[in-house]
């Protein structure tokens, strides 16, 4: 970490606030799964989760493949609300541009209160082109879409009387009922890959959710600028939390960790993850769409980087000591939630997996209670 990441960090105050741990979950689905025995495991998992401590889940919503089979993911948490006590409940994340934003607010008003007023709502305008072309909308339009339908979603959830005029949606005196138990809002994190919506975060006094592809520099860089915009408008940025994604492994030893993860990724296909439908490709060009300029290369590159950019810039990986010396430079960065993904896309036995992250619970989160 940079003196000048360093500094910020510091100034920030996130050296001194304990680390919260997330986990996220794709429901991707191997060959050899089927859909039900995918949504089983998870719940399953979730389950677990909340018996070893961990602060919340966070769940993916993916379309019209095996990348992810969870399309409706305030459903499936209204589902995990009743299963569960403690863990809170996250949208990772709302594609707002895929619905209509009236309904998204009533639905996740209903799951706040269903749940207590677990819902941490994760949203973002969506990337990948081959879900926006089947429900027949043109990716370009994703940012205004994605604009207007969270600027209604807050308009509904606090003000009486609602009126929204945009271009693709509109209400006229509207009273959302329910509305969230959650006041003013639940936690609302935005999903940031470019510094522009960084920029649009912090107009509307919004925290980040950095994604999983941003190297560990990155990470600072973008909790930085969220940081110096949100002084810059007037806004307090101790009063949000910073959530950052990443790949997750701790092991007895490091050895172990990285022979581990080159095992996993010898006979891991990542083509299947990362490829065409996974990219914000429009259709009707066959090159990255507009307003995605910043996205260029990335998934492409994502299926080449070596097994050290990985281990040395992306996951937070290896035994005890190093993990927890990697979680430690996120939180001096000023992030406040680790959504750790164990392993979303390794088709392993429940069992492994609660072993891993049983392993992570016991030997890594107490070093920051």
């Amino acid at each position: 970490m940079s003196d000048a990441n360093a500094q910020a960090a510091v100034e920030s105050g996130g050296a001194e606030k304990n680390m919260k741990f997330s986990t996220f979950h794709l429901f991707n689905r191997p060959e050899q799964r089927s859909c039900k025995q995918v949504y089983d495991e998870t719940i399953e998992i979730v389950e677990y989760l909340e018996e070893l401590g961990f602060d919340g889940v966070w769940l993916a919503e993916h379309h019209f493949r095996d990348y992810g089979v969870c399309p409706d993911t305030l459903g499936m948490l209204m589902h995990l609300a009743a299963r569960t006590r403690n863990i809170r409940l996250g949208t990772g994340v709302a594609v707002l541009p895929l619905h209509n934003p009236i309904t998204v607010a009533e639905q996740a008003a209903q799951l706040d209160l269903l749940s207590d007023g677990r819902l941490d709502f994760g949203v973002g305008r969506g990337y990948q082109g081959s879900e926006f072309e089947r429900f027949g909308i043109d990716i370009k339009e994703a940012r205004a879409r994605y604009n207007e339908a969270l600027d209604m979603i807050l308009g509904l959830w606090t003000q009486d009387d609602f009126s929204y005029d945009g271009q693709f949606y509109r209400c006229s005196e509207l009273n959302l009922l329910p509305r969230p138990l959650q006041r003013p809002t639940p936690p609302i994190y935005v999903a940031s890959i470019s510094p522009e919506t960084i920029d649009l975060c912090t107009d509307r006094a919004l925290p980040i959710l950095i994604d999983p592809v941003a190297t560990f520099k990155s990470v600072g860089r973008a909790a930085n600028t969220w940081h110096e915009s949100m002084l810059a408008k007037g806004h307090d940025p101790q009063q949000h939390e910073l959530c950052v994604m990443r790949s997750v492994y701790a092991a007895e030893t490091t050895e172990k960790a990285r022979a581990d993860l080159e095992k996993y990724e010898a006979g891991f296909d990542r083509s299947k993850i990362v490829n065409q439908q996974s990219a914000p490709v429009d259709p009707k060009t066959g090159e990255v769409a507009e307003g995605y300029e910043y996205w260029q290369s990335r998934y492409q590159k994502g299926g080449e980087v070596s097994t050290d950019f990985r281990w040395d810039q992306l996951e937070v990986a290896g035994d005890p000591e190093r993990v927890i010396s990697q979680i430690s430079a996120l939180r001096d960065f000023g992030i406040g939630n680790l959504m750790c993904d164990f392993g979303s896309t390794r088709p392993m036995e429940v069992g492994e997996m609660k072993r891993i992250i049983k392993f992570f619970a016991d030997e890594v989160m107490p070093a920051f209670a």
